[in-house]
């Protein structure tokens, strides 16, 4: 199994930046690629960007392209998520995942 953990997690303001760090660890050699998700207050949780683990291809929901950016550092078996020019919309927890495995997932508020 693998496991995650999430951090960088915090209270910003609109237009403001921040960086989301996921650890993997355990059974990371399976590892094929990871995404980040999010669950605002009041709404389903959705998928906002993934990348292929090997290739680092990577996608992005049309709600974030242009302001975050997914990476990771295979050696490290770490996941990133830049997000710049945050919206209160942002809000939410931000989970990674991999292998059908989930995060305890990182706060991001963001105020107006």
């Amino acid at each position: 199994q693998v496991q995650l953990v999430e951090s960088g997690g915090g209270l910003v303001q609109a237009g403001g930046s921040l960086r989301l760090s996921c650890a993997a660890s355990g059974r990371t050699i399976n590892i094929v690629s990871m995404a980040w998700h999010r669950q605002a207050p009041g709404k389903a949780r959705e998928v906002v960007a993934t990348i292929q683990w090997s290739s680092g291809n990577t996608y992005y929901a049309d709600s974030v392209k242009g302001r975050f950016t997914i990476s990771r550092e295979r050696a490290k078996n770490m996941a990133y998520l830049q997000i710049n020019s945050l919206k209160p919309e942002d809000t939410a927890i931000y989970y990674c995942t991999t292998l059908g495995r989930w995060g305890q997932g990182t706060q991001v508020t963001v105020s107006s």
